[in-house]
């Protein structure tokens, strides 16, 4: 399947959060070609600031993979990770993260070296536009 499918399964879970009135970001984990793990920011119904899409997606993998680590998996999420779940992201060891649109404030990628594991493959760019409109309009709404 190609990334652009699982991509919109992590958009689905973006609009969850932005129904809640969350930060409107999405994530799943696949392994081989299904969705293994879900999730989307819930700090406010959590009241927890590490409860970001990424990391809920993840807890959710290791359970059912029943490892710490997801070599085979792909992160899909629609907002580039923050630097905290791009540390959770290195030690699970992922494969592979997709992303949408990029985080100019606090995303991985503004930290030298990357905080991602080297034999991670990096893509950005799926949905982009999609994801980042969708942060607009949360952000607008908010002002």
């Amino acid at each position: 399947m190609e990334d652009e499918y699982f991509m919109k399964q992590a958009y689905r879970e973006a609009l969850k959060a932005y129904d809640a009135k969350e930060v409107p970001i999405g994530a799943v984990v696949v392994a081989g070609d299904k969705i293994i793990a879900k999730g989307y920011n819930q700090t406010e119904l959590l009241g927890d600031p590490t409860a970001h899409a990424e990391m809920i997606a993840l807890t959710s993998a290791f359970n059912a993979m029943g490892s710490k680590f997801l070599g085979e998996c792909v992160l899909y999420v629609t907002v580039e990770p923050c630097a905290m779940c791009a540390g959770a992201i290195k030690w699970a060891r992922i494969a592979k993260v997709v992303y949408g649109t990029k985080e100019p404030k606090c995303g991985f990628s503004k930290y030298e070296p990357c905080i991602l594991h080297p034999n991670t493959e990096i893509i950005s760019g799926v949905l982009g536009q999609e994801s980042s409109q969708l942060m607009k309009d949360f952000f607008m709404a908010r002002r």
